[in-house]
């Protein structure tokens, strides 16, 4: 018997101990970070809420409840039950199964209505059919994505319990060792936009917090070293968020060997998703290097586990996770790490938006104890001040009218996820007499913001829930194919085309530059980071002419066209807002280390940062390790 199944017969007995006598407890396993009880009564859970909350305060762990299988109809079965019992007036949009969690999800348009008071009616349609039902409201746009991610892990939900049952085991093992130290060796993203990798040491354990590609090189994170190699020695990998110099090169762990978890909120594995799939097909199409194939992606969301905002996890023996809002994009993540028993608490920022905009409220910092962060630099310089969000908004609308009255059009290259929806929001507010075109993966990046409502900001939140969705103004129009874009770039009336890549280093943005920019009349306006290295940059920095490839062909193009920046929609914070984020803390950390960012500006941030704290500031190179603890 494993040190794990030792600790497994324990719990159970604990478990069975502090529930009442009469509760039937049918298993007890570790399943990823939870330990999940099966049993015969859920109705007794359903009805006695406390009885979860009391186990997890006496047993300091995530603990879930499922029906045992005996008690589960078969899904034919329950869900003619399901047709039957669900009120019609909830707005049933769709039913389905999550098997490997005993679970049936009921996404209706009124979910109120569907639970009932007090949650009544899902009580006694779970009585009915054993299977436990989880209640959603219906995303208001279709997402393709996230139904081809649901379907996908259905299907896998065989692997997956096996999966978790692993992850499990390896989690709640008996810690080896009695010594106290903390290391994080640079992987990647330090004096850089690009790459990011770091990778969490203690003498029991690795993790590797994101795997990111850098934008406009083929550079990668330095995943050869010997503190990685070899992947299996880690013991997990935690997503901050979804865009590529953050989740980039996650499928090539697996392609080399890594088969372990990998942790991050739930909207960000869709638009992880959406976002891997583009990245290599856009690779792809420019002739360049894939590092992976689709079946990676895959590999890397059967091994994906969701966490909520606030959750308090064990991924290792000596390792705590709970991940807070960052305000970046939708479901980034701050990284908060306990590590040992209460020894030390390290945080990793990701990037971060410590304002309130639009989309988010702002970057969560009320960490009642922090000993060392690691925050990101990218306007950490001492010129890095972006103007309030209504001035942007205010200064984007005057740009905009200017070219819309010399008969001109607007191309607004932006991010598919969290400046697009940014800057959609601020052109509904400004009730433009033109029509805004969407382009590239921006659609389907909205729907999965609109399928998440609860992690957007209050405001966005309401609006959505009152049926005044901002996303599905009159004004927007999706362009979904090559002859609807050529029809848009031809149409001589003035427009407005949000499309992508951000920062011009591909995607359908590169088809509207080329046959708009030579037209004084049109206007090129960017709203977001543009790193070295990329078409942005160089236009940015007044680049008249650039080349373009098109069957084999060189063509060159002049831009003539009208380029202006205009900051303020960034969805990273500023200098201003990075120094106030350490201010507003409860307690200021001892050592913070900034990375994610252009070599002057980290140094900038840190010198800043020491002389208004007088704490340790450190701005490494990649490949240093430095000791917490």
């Amino acid at each position: 018997m494993t040190t794990a199944d030792e600790r497994l017969q324990l719990l159970k007995k604990r478990i069975r101990e502090l529930l009442p006598k009469d509760v039937r407890i049918t298993d007890v396993q570790f399943e990823g970070p939870s330990i999940v009880i099966y049993t015969e009564d859920t109705h007794r859970f359903l009805d006695d809420s406390s009885l979860v909350r009391m186990l997890a305060k006496e047993l300091k762990k995530r603990i879930s409840v499922r029906p045992s299988s005996s008690l589960l109809k078969p899904p034919e079965e329950a869900m003619k039950i399901l047709r039957k019992e669900l009120p019609e007036e909830s707005g049933i949009k769709d039913i389905y199964f999550n098997i490997d969690r005993g679970e049936v999800i009921i996404e209706a348009e009124k979910p109120g209505v569907c639970i009932g008071k007090q949650g009544v009616s899902v009580k006694e349609i779970a009585k009915k059919i054993g299977w436990k039902p989880l209640v959603i409201r219906a995303p208001p746009i279709r997402s393709s994505i996230i139904e081809n991610i649901r379907r996908y892990l259905r299907d896998e939900s065989e692997f997956r319990r096996e999966f978790l049952k692993k992850v499990g085991k390896r989690i709640f093992r008996k810690k080896l060792s009695t010594d106290n130290w903390l290391r994080v060796t640079m992987l990647g993203g330090c004096r850089e936009v690009g790459r990011n990798a770091f990778l969490v040491s203690t003498p029991e354990t690795k993790v590797l917090i994101d795997c990111g590609v850098s934008v406009g090189s083929e550079m990668i994170p330095y995943l050869y070293v010997p503190e990685v190699s070899p992947l299996d020695s880690i013991d997990a990998v935690i997503l901050t968020h979804a865009h590529l110099d953050h989740s980039g090169l996650l499928p090539l762990l697996f392609q080399y060997g890594y088969e372990g978890p990998v942790y991050m909120t739930q909207p960000t594995r869709d638009m992880m998703a959406l976002l891997l799939l583009d990245y290599i097909d856009v690779t792809s199409r420019d002739g360049g290097r894939i590092p992976y194939k689709s079946s990676h992606i895959r590999d890397v969301i059967r091994h994906t586990i969701t966490l909520k905002y606030g959750e308090v996890t064990d991924i290792a023996p000596d390792i705590k996770l709970t991940l807070y809002n960052a305000g970046h994009i939708l479901g980034s993540s701050i990284v908060h790490l306990h590590i040992g028993n209460g020894a030390y608490n390290i945080v990793f920022t990701g990037d971060i938006k410590y304002e309130h905009t639009f989309l988010f409220e702002p970057a969560f910092n009320g960490f009642q104890r922090i000993e060392a962060l690691v925050i990101e630099s990218t306007y950490g310089g001492p010129e890095d001040i972006q103007p309030p969000r209504k001035d942007a908004e205010k200064r984007l609308k005057e740009v905009i009218e200017r070219t819309i009255n010399r008969g001109g059009k607007v191309i607004i290259p932006a991010f598919a996820v969290g400046r697009s929806q940014e800057v959609m929001i601020a052109l509904e507010h400004m009730k433009l007499p033109v029509t805004v075109y969407l382009d590239g993966m921006i659609w389907e990046a909205t729907a999965v913001h609109t399928a998440y409502p609860e992690y957007l900001s209050r405001d966005l939140k309401e609006k959505i829930y009152q049926e005044q969705n901002p996303f599905l103004s009159e004004i927007f129009e999706q362009v979904d194919d090559v002859d609807k874009r050529r029809e848009v770039i031809e149409e001589k009336e003035p427009s407005v085309i949000l499309t992508t890549s951000g920062m011009l280093n591909g995607g359908p943005v590169l088809e509207y530059l080329r046959s708009l920019a030579p037209d004084e009349k049109n206007t090129l306006i960017f709203v977001g980071y543009q790193a070295e290295g990329t078409l942005g940059r160089r236009i940015q920095k007044g680049w008249k002419e650039i080349q373009f490839s098109t069957a084999g062909k060189i063509e060159n193009v002049k831009i003539n066209m009208e380029v202006e920046t205009i900051d303020g929609f960034s969805g990273h914070s500023d200098r201003n807002q990075l120094i106030s984020y350490v201010a507003d803390m409860r307690t200021t950390p001892s050592k913070i280390v900034c990375v994610h960012g252009e070599g002057t500006k980290c140094i900038a941030l840190a010198s800043a940062l020491h002389k208004r704290f007088s704490v340790e500031t450190i701005a490494p190179h990649n490949l240093e390790t430095i000791r917490f603890l």
